[in-house]
């Protein structure tokens, strides 16, 4: 397994609409599990292929306490079936930023696993609220995408300055 680097916003890569996965193979396989690895290091509890700049329609989500409920989603798919509430997101490519998003707090989701096998569940609360924010990242949105044009610029702003001044050393 592998640590994947992440792109950060507002690199012009996490607008790429991902394309759907036509085969399971070993490939697959291990981006999946490379990004189960980058997810947990990071840390955090949702990670899109598009995030590592691979645009396929794959995305990874553990949201338990003990990071052991790890879920592989293949061209995901979802219905709202709750209410919208708003929620306090955060983003790994979007680092030290947080805001209050409005998602559905129930949906029903569609998929492939990691054996390419279709599966249905029911998603709710933050597993329904991370499973969405995953596919945006694979539709080419960000959490950012949800603000005021003025916040969205703050925060644009301020990570291009990080940006900077790394690069700097």
């Amino acid at each position: 397994m592998a640590i994947l680097d992440i792109l950060e916003f507002p690199d012009d890569r996490l607008r790429t609409v991902a394309t759907n996965i036509e085969k399971v193979d070993a490939n697959i396989q291990k981006l999946a599990e490379d990004m189960l690895e980058t997810m947990y290091e990071a840390p955090g509890i949702g990670l899109a292929a598009s995030q590592v700049n691979v645009h396929k329609r794959l995305i990874v989500v553990d949201v338990s306490e003990d990071q052991d409920e790890p879920h592989v989603l293949i061209n995901p798919e979802y219905v709202k079936l709750g209410d919208d509430i708003e929620y306090q997101e955060g983003c790994l490519s979007i680092p030290g930023f947080y805001e209050k998003v409005s998602r559905s707090d129930k949906i029903e989701v569609t998929a492939l696993n990691k054996e390419g096998e279709s599966i249905k569940f029911i998603a709710e609360d933050l597993f329904a609220i991370c499973i969405q924010h995953e596919i945006d990242h694979l539709d080419g949105k960000l959490f950012v995408d949800y603000l005021s044009n003025l916040k969205r610029t703050r925060i644009k702003k301020k990570l291009e300055k990080q940006h900077k001044m790394a690069a700097r050393g």
